[in-house]
């Protein structure tokens, strides 16, 4: 007979709200190199994030394990397609479609992240 550990839960990101938050202004970073008007002041970015918070709270372990791996995943790759742009532009080469394709990527997986936990 072989035994098994059970599998160790995913690390619930801190904050969760503060997560999706953090991946919006990343959002609006790689909006403006893409050349897209600069986002206004979001007043409702804290409401946002606590809605997010309280979501995930209240979400089953499932949700919450799904939304703590594309966090986690959506962060790395946006980090690396960010040092590629900022790469891009030291180099003088024009970084707009990549930055519109990565912007574009980005509201997706952070509209994901909304649906999983609501």
């Amino acid at each position: 007979m072989t035994h098994h550990s059970a599998p160790s839960p995913a690390r619930a990101p801190d904050d969760p709200g503060r997560a999706a938050a953090q991946l919006r202004d990343v959002l609006g970073l790689v909006e403006e190199i893409a050349g897209r008007a600069a986002p206004a002041a979001d007043d409702g970015a804290l409401d946002r994030a606590a809605r997010i918070g309280a979501a995930y709270a209240a979400a089953p372990p499932i949700a919450q394990r799904r939304f703590d791996a594309l966090a986690g995943e959506t962060a790395a790759w946006a980090a690396a397609g960010v040092e590629a742009l900022l790469v891009l532009q030291d180099r003088q080469r024009p970084a707009r479609a990549a930055a519109e394709r990565l912007a574009e990527e980005l509201a997706r997986a952070l509209a994901r992240l909304g649906a999983i936990v609501s």
